[in-house]
């Protein structure tokens, strides 16, 4: 019974990373659906196109929040149950899977940028401080979010390496889920990245178009 488990652990985690806050979120608060506007991606970023800072806030958070909750459940609990370092670096990358493909939406999901930061935060605070830090960095100085996500998912697995038997001792089970995260994240923004080599990648702050249906029915001047 103890080998089901894990894989009952990541089936839960999987679940819960399926739960697509962005669309949810905005449904809720009476927003344009995510997916209809902007890089039709549910995600904060895009949700912040919409107008509302407060459900791009939350749509962060709760985002971040399935990513760290499995990890930081399993890594709390998980030991009496034989849920080690292995299931760790499973429902890490199961919440993440279930944001990018979730069930719940036609396996139509959102880049998991926030997801894969709840997941390193649940792993270490510390690795997830250093890779928030890393991504604000980056968004400062050349005002990219896509660059800033990469470049961040980039150093994550450089960070967890670095710092073994320093702030935390280095697992490969979680190195490898670390390292798949960041090269799927990088697959999913693969259009951002060829907007980014032709100079057409929207910049932080620039105005967006309106979430469709937004001025509709005005005559023109």
């Amino acid at each position: 019974m103890t080998a089901v488990y894990p894989i009952l652990a990541a089936v839960a985690a999987y679940l819960l990373g399926s739960l697509s806050f962005a669309v949810i979120v905005t449904r809720v608060m009476g927003l344009s659906d995510p997916r209809t506007y902007g890089s039709k991606n549910p995600g904060a970023t895009n949700v912040l196109r919409s107008g509302s800072k407060a459900a791009a806030i939350v749509t962060l958070l709760l985002d971040a929040m399935k990513g760290w909750l499995p990890v930081a459940l399993v890594m709390w609990f998980g030991q009496p149950y034989g849920l080690d370092d292995g299931t760790v670096a499973m429902v890490g990358l199961a919440a993440f899977l279930g944001h990018l493909w979730p069930v719940f939406f036609r396996f139509e999901g959102g880049k998991g940028v926030a997801t894969a930061l709840g997941v390193l935060l649940g792993i270490s605070v510390w690795l997830g401080l250093a890779t928030a830090a890393t991504w604000l960095i980056i968004a400062f100085f050349f005002r990219y979010s896509s660059l800033a996500s990469l470049v961040a998912a980039a150093f994550a697995p450089v960070y967890y390496l670095l710092v073994d038997g320093v702030v935390w001792y280095a697992e490969g089970t979680i190195a490898g889920s670390i390292i798949v995260m960041a090269m799927l994240l990088a697959w999913r923004h693969k259009e951002n990245i060829q907007r980014l080599i032709e100079g057409k990648e929207s910049r932080l702050g620039s105005k967006k178009a309106k979430p469709s249906g937004e001025g509709a029915g005005k005559s023109p001047k």
